[in-house]
């Protein structure tokens, strides 16, 4: 990717809120007094994209409305949940003529930082990478997809939880669920994907695998540390997320 477009981003915020128990639209929840997903908006701006696309689903209104003063966003709808592959879909119409790099991040990962967006950028940029994954590592990886590499600690894919065998699970290494594609790759491999799994479910991570196949660069680099990579799923999870933010402000 030789763009000197300023990047792109695709936030996925479409999910309910089953295990907040709550009526709120889980990326409004607020961290520190703000919605998460304005966290999340905050480090996208300041790692230097200058398109945001936001996809929109469970109680699609009430999340729009809560951002309608962010005069930079553009909506789109996922009126099924069918998978994160599926949430990216969604915004093909948006980044059409779209020919830079491109972030995907999730809208309950408010403890990003724009450093770290911008080093998945730079390695994306001087390897002319068509997918660079962020990774981390930890020994907390029950749940989490796992980064399959070979001998020579190449990438060849990210298993889901779910599907993984007794192996996989035990790689430590673990997808953050943050990605910087070349966005009409990412488009390309998106066409490609099946719901051949345990959920049946169109995976965004088995873009990568995809795009290896077709002979393109693909890289997973470990940038990330488990803090920043912390999803809200649970009132636990807000709490420690809410501690967290406390405690880099002091």
């Amino acid at each position: 990717m030789s763009s000197t477009l300023s990047p792109a981003a695709i936030i996925l915020a479409a999910g309910k809120s089953t295990r907040m128990k709550s009526e709120l639209p889980k990326v409004l929840h607020p961290v520190c007094g703000r919605p998460m997903i304005e966290h999340v908006l905050d480090a996208v701006r300041n790692a230097g994209v200058s398109k945001i696309v936001v996809v929109v689903g469970h109680k699609a209104d009430d999340v729009k409305d809560a951002l309608k003063n962010h005069n930079d966003l553009e909506f789109v709808l996922q009126s099924e949940q069918l998978g994160t592959g599926h949430a990216v879909m969604m915004a093909r119409e948006a980044l059409a003529d779209f020919q830079g790099s491109v972030l995907v991040l999730a809208g309950d990962t408010p403890l990003l930082k724009s450093s770290t967006l911008r080093k998945l950028l730079d390695i994306q940029s001087q390897h002319k990478a068509a997918c660079v994954i962020g990774t981390a590592i930890t020994e907390n990886n029950s749940g989490l997809g796992r980064i399959v590499r070979d001998r020579l600690r190449n990438f060849l894919k990210i298993v889901e939880d779910k599907d993984a065998n007794e192996e996989e699970l035990r790689i430590r290494e673990i997808n953050t669920g943050c990605f910087a594609f070349d966005c009409q790759k990412l488009f390309a491999a998106l066409s490609k994907i099946k719901t051949n799994n345990v959920q049946s479910e169109y995976y965004l991570t088995d873009c990568p695998e995809i795009l290896r196949h077709d002979h393109q660069v693909v890289m997973a680099a470990t940038e990330f540390d488990m803090r920043q990579a912390m999803g809200v799923n649970t009132p636990q999870q807000l709490q420690e997320v809410e501690t967290v933010m406390l405690s880099q402000q002091t």
